[in-house]
């Protein structure tokens, strides 16, 4: 990638990398090197996104654990999961391009790859480990404070500590001794890259409700949304 476009990259994410060459790694997808031999086995980017996911773990329980020290743990454990969960990191990797700087191979081009959820969630991680290598806990710490959670959290608030509406659907059929909902896809619509999900749950003899969202996990929060509205209505 040229140097200019990691200067560019830079300007984004608010931090300057001493060793360019780290941020280059976080970009860089598997699908971006030769699949023959083993030259390059260790220059893409996942062992940067498990790195990066333990890095943001700490990171947020460490911000919340100060900034809302009233709460049980798990609270804020639920808070924690809301803030550093795929579509929260999507969110904020598509809110900061991070996209077009990617390093990805033909196929990945040309099925949407920069826009997909799960890769740009994996290459946020990779980017907070790279900061993490650079600058250490202290510089990660800020890089995660100033793009993620100071927005998050003034944008969700006291909702941090619900659980999500999967696990409160849970809980609430759980409470009544009912048993666990169930989850089927029962379609799908668009292009590889801007597909459309239908999520139905079920509760045996209850209730039925379907969601809708751009990944499976987001339909599955929307039906069991619905769901929560139909059975505390019926309930009341």
């Amino acid at each position: 990638m040229p140097e200019q476009h990691l200067e560019e990259l830079e300007q984004v994410l608010g931090y300057h990398f001493r060793e360019p060459a780290l941020l280059h790694r976080a970009l860089t997808h598997r699908s971006a090197l030769p699949r023959r031999g083993s030259d390059g086995a260790h220059v893409h980017n996942e062992q940067f996104e498990y790195l990066g996911d333990a890095v943001l773990g700490l990171v947020t329980s460490e911000h919340l654990f100060r900034e809302f020290p009233q709460w049980t743990e798990g609270q804020l454990s639920k808070g924690r999961a809301r803030l550093v969960n795929a579509s929260s990191l999507y969110s904020v990797a598509r809110r900061l391009g991070i996209g077009r700087f990617l390093r990805i191979g033909r196929g990945e081009e040309k099925t949407g790859g920069r826009d997909k959820p799960a890769l740009l969630a994996d290459a946020f991680e990779a980017i907070v480990a790279a900061v993490y290598l650079d600058g250490g806990l202290q510089q990660a710490r800020e890089f995660v404070n100033s793009v993620l959670l100071q927005s998050a959290i003034k944008a969700e608030g006291a909702r941090l500590e619900c659980s999500d509406h999967k696990s409160t659907l849970q809980e609430l059929l759980q409470a009544r001794g009912l048993p666990a909902g169930r989850y089927d896809v029962v379609r799908e619509a668009g292009p590889d890259h801007q597909k459309t999900f239908w999520v139905e749950v079920r509760v045996p003899g209850l209730v039925t409700a379907t969601g809708s969202g751009s990944n499976k996990k987001e339909a599955e929060q929307a039906a069991a949304e619905q769901a929560i509205q139909r059975l505390r209505t019926e309930i009341a």
